[in-house]
């Protein structure tokens, strides 16, 4: 019978695991270095002459976030089929010490991400100054937690299809759907300015959203990998 203790000791084992991976091929993180880098210069390029309202910013943020992420979360479960470490990983950790090491490891990806992508924005970017950034910053924390936690259990289903990257983007869109919209509208509230009780209960329906599918992906996420 495996402890609360073990279960913490394997997720830590599997967190460890991806970072060391990670860092040790940097193919992924140069990848997406290099796409939010070519992105938000080619924005800054074609709108170095003209002042961005707030709704365009969100929107161009928001497509630099929503890409990124497809291309830097999509190999959570992906390299495992890859590399042929699947069955060793099935072996020595348990189906729920798997899911949340790996959840864990997107959801520090995703903030790192997202928030390296924020920063660039407003670097090269003519954008319009933010009224809010505390705000930002907490709307855009909470949003990469829910793009992970969403895209997590995508991950493991696509894992040992054919087409991977064809299909991670495909499934993804509309499950992230809900998050983007209100992710968007947010960050457009954080550019003209506004105060946390006004955004608070859209906060709370991204919270509800994450709780919702880490619940769901937790109850089927042993049928997921091991079918």
């Amino acid at each position: 019978m495996i402890t609360t203790k073990n279960y913490f000791k394997e997720i830590y084992a599997i967190l460890y695991k991806e970072i060391l991976s990670e860092f040790r091929t940097r193919y992924s993180i140069s990848t997406i270095f290099l796409f939010i880098l070519t992105t938000i210069t080619m924005i800054a390029l074609a709108l170095v002459n003209e002042k961005m309202g707030a709704e365009l910013s969100a929107g161009l943020l928001w497509i630099v976030i929503f890409f990124a992420s497809m291309i830097g979360l999509s190999k959570t479960f992906v390299s495992e089929e890859e590399r042929g470490t699947s069955f060793l990983l099935q072996v020595f950790a348990s189906s729920t010490s798997i899911y949340f090491g790996k959840l864990i490891f997107n959801v520090l990806l995703s903030l790192f991400i997202n928030f390296f992508a924020l920063i660039l924005f407003f670097l090269f970017s003519n954008s319009k100054a933010v009224s809010t950034p505390d705000l930002l910053i907490l709307v855009i924390a909470i949003s990469s937690a829910a793009i992970a936690t969403s895209t997590t259990v995508i991950s493991a289903i696509i894992s040992k299809a054919n087409s991977k990257n064809a299909l991670f983007p495909i499934l993804s869109f509309p499950i992230l759907l809900p998050i983007i919209k209100i992710g968007i509208d947010l960050t457009v509230s954080t550019f003209i300015g506004t105060s946390f009780s006004a955004i608070f209960s859209d906060l709370q329906l991204i919270v509800a959203y994450v709780g919702f599918i880490t619940a769901m992906s937790y109850l089927l996420f042993d049928f997921i990998w091991k079918e």
